[in-house]
């Protein structure tokens, strides 16, 4: 095939249901003509039968893809992270030449980006990391999109991704996040903030069916109420709606049919890996994670439910701890996005990235599972003040804050006093009330280091590392300059 004759200017690898959406979005835009391929030929053959209006092009190997690609070829990789990406990437390399670009679209770990576009730069290929939220809905109809990468690469990739992404208040909901790793390292945030928001919501419900005794579809109109306020988000939307679901065969509502054990598919915890590496609290998210393991231990639940607890409910006034919840959950919302944003500060710092967290805040509002009006607001802190310590501390936020703290202990304390499980609501409390301390207990751990392991400690009074001599005159030496 002669350059005169190639007649697609991208195309997509892997059509499970993200792969072929995405391909039947690429093919709805004007200028885009689209090349498909899948290891498993029926599934190519069932996507162009179901979708001929798209004017797919469909190849048969890797080889015969690229040969229909005009230059520089530029291909999207939607298959199963880990091992089946690496394999496909090497025969891509092998068909591709200097110039062109690999793109995985996939939910890959950040590290493995890292090593992959440095594996394929040296081969003068580009190679980008791209971030794709939205879910199957999303991708077929505008996602949130995260590309890394180099800058070469964006100037080809950014026109055809600006016209596939979900648009928000005008803008496409697409940015070049930074090089290499960067874009599947904010969409590994992302995915752990959705966790943090997800189980907040969770939270809430349990909160009000428990301490009020409201029934599913009673609390759904309260959800859907929310929704129209500050509160207003993809989650609080979907979460009305779960909740007003009936099983067809139980006339049961659907929320007490669904086991309650929830999945995970692995973003979550690579978020908490990833903070405890850089030393980054995420207390909410960890909570959310570690919350998803509780409820997927089934046997030691059943064995352990005749603990003794109490048996109370915490709502006297049920329309004034409902609006407690409500404020409760915006504020623990808020440290979620805080404490993310944290993430994404320490990563860029740690890998060099120039990452405008701005610009991230204002991608999520449109296409992205937690798209939520309060992003807004997120993007305007930034603009103020770039340099932003903690993303709380920006007056809204601080405003916001202020105005919830007194639902937010009163929920706590209720909860506790109910027995009803609340680790996203009180962790991210006790977040915040760490943050706000004068001080904190760490001078006594520090003490305590010193006396089993000599790990030496700093003095607020003058500069330098000491050691007390916990074994013998307990006298204090000096131990430096180095940290303990």
């Amino acid at each position: 095939m002669t350059d005169a004759t190639r007649i697609a200017n991208i195309a997509v690898v892997g059509l499970a249901v993200m792969g072929s959406n995405l391909a039947r979005n690429l093919a709805s835009r004007e200028g885009n003509t689209v090349a498909v391929y899948n290891r498993t030929r029926s599934r190519t053959d069932q996507l162009l039968e179901e979708h001929p209006d798209a004017g797919l092009v469909a190849a048969g190997s890797i080889t015969e893809l690229a040969a229909t690609l005009q230059r520089p070829r530029t291909a999207i990789i939607m298959v199963k992270a880990g091992a089946p990406t690496d394999a496909v990437i090497d025969e891509l390399v092998e068909a591709f030449e200097p110039g062109d670009i690999i793109v995985d679209g996939g939910n890959s770990l950040f590290t493995d980006t890292i090593r992959r576009e440095k594996a394929v730069r040296a081969t003068g290929i580009n190679f980008v990391g791209c971030g794709i939220s939205g879910g199957e809905e999303g991708a077929l109809k505008g996602p949130s999109l995260m590309p890394g990468g180099s800058a070469e690469a964006y100037e080809t990739l950014g026109p055809i991704l600006s016209s596939i992404a979900a648009v928000a208040e005008g803008e496409p909901c697409v940015t070049h996040v930074g090089t290499d790793g960067a874009g599947h390292f904010v969409k590994m945030v992302h995915n752990g903030i959705e966790y943090a928001d997800m189980q907040l919501i969770a939270e809430a419900y349990d909160l009000i069916r428990q301490g009020t005794g409201a029934q599913p579809a009673q609390i759904a109109d309260i959800f859907a109420d929310w929704n129209e306020g500050e509160l207003s988000s993809y989650l609080i939307e979907i979460t009305a709606e779960v909740l007003r679901q009936v099983d067809a065969s139980t006339g049961q509502p659907l929320v007490d049919v669904i086991a309650d054990q929830a999945g995970a598919k692995g973003t979550g915890a690579w978020t908490v890996q990833t903070a405890l590496d850089l030393g980054v609290p995420v207390s909410g998210i960890a909570e959310a994670v570690f919350a998803r393991s509780l409820s997927s231990r089934a046997s030691q639940r059943t064995t352990t439910r005749d603990l003794p607890g109490p048996h109370s409910r915490p709502a006297d006034d049920p329309d004034a701890f409902v609006d407690d919840v409500r404020r409760a959950l915006y504020a623990s919302k808020i440290i979620a996005y805080s404490q993310g944003f944290d993430l994404i500060v320490a990563g860029a710092k740690e890998y060099s990235w120039d990452i405008q967290k701005g610009d991230i805040a204002a991608i999520w509002r449109g296409g992205c599972i937690i798209r939520a009006q309060f992003l807004n607001r997120i993007t305007e802190a930034y603009a103020e003040q770039p340099d932003l310590e903690a993303l709380l501390t920006a007056p809204f936020f601080r405003d916001a804050l202020a105005e919830a703290q007194d639902s937010w202990r009163r929920v706590v304390i209720g909860a506790a006093t109910a027995g009803i499980p609340t680790p996203a609501f009180s962790s991210s409390l006790a977040y915040y009330d760490g943050l706000r301390a004068e001080r904190l207990p760490a001078s006594l751990i520090q003490g305590q280091r010193d006396f089993f392991g000599a790990h030496t400690y700093r003095r607020v009074d003058r500069e330098g590392s000491f050691h007390t001599l916990w074994s013998a005159d307990r006298s204090e030496i000096s131990a430096g300059d180095g940290h303990g």
